[in-house]
């Protein structure tokens, strides 16, 4: 099992940049696949993105695609998401995620993950 803290998050301006962290331990980080989810108030938890093993594969919710970016340092056991040209709506609390390891297919449902950190705030102002 791999236990995940999320760090990075906070108060920016709409049209500007943060960039969230996810330290995960455990010697199997690198054989899971990971992702970011995010929740608004009064909404659902909803997919951002996810990450393959090694990171040479990825996907994105339409939402983010193109000003989002995921990355992971298996080195480091931390994966990364880099958030420019924020909108007001995307002010939510964000939370990133892990299957179990050995699942090597990268998925947008809450439910195929196991392991999850406590959730960092970001909020963008207009």
């Amino acid at each position: 099992q791999v236990q995940l803290v999320e760090s990075g998050g906070g108060l920016v301006q709409a049209g500007g940049s943060l960039r969230l962290s996810c330290a995960g331990s455990g010697r199997t980080f690198s054989r899971v696949v990971m992702g970011w989810f995010r929740q608004a108030p009064g909404k659902e938890r909803e997919f951002v993105a996810a990450i393959s093993w090694i990171g040479a594969g990825t996907y994105y919710a339409d939402s983010v695609k193109g000003r989002f970016t995921i990355s992971r340092d298996n080195a480091k056991n931390t994966m990364y998401l880099q958030m420019n040209s924020l909108k007001p709506e995307a002010t939510a609390v964000y939370y990133c995620a892990a299957r179990n390891s050995g699942l090597p297919e990268l998925r947008i449902t809450t439910r195929d993950y196991n392991n999850w950190g406590q959730g960092t705030q970001v909020t963008v102002s207009s």
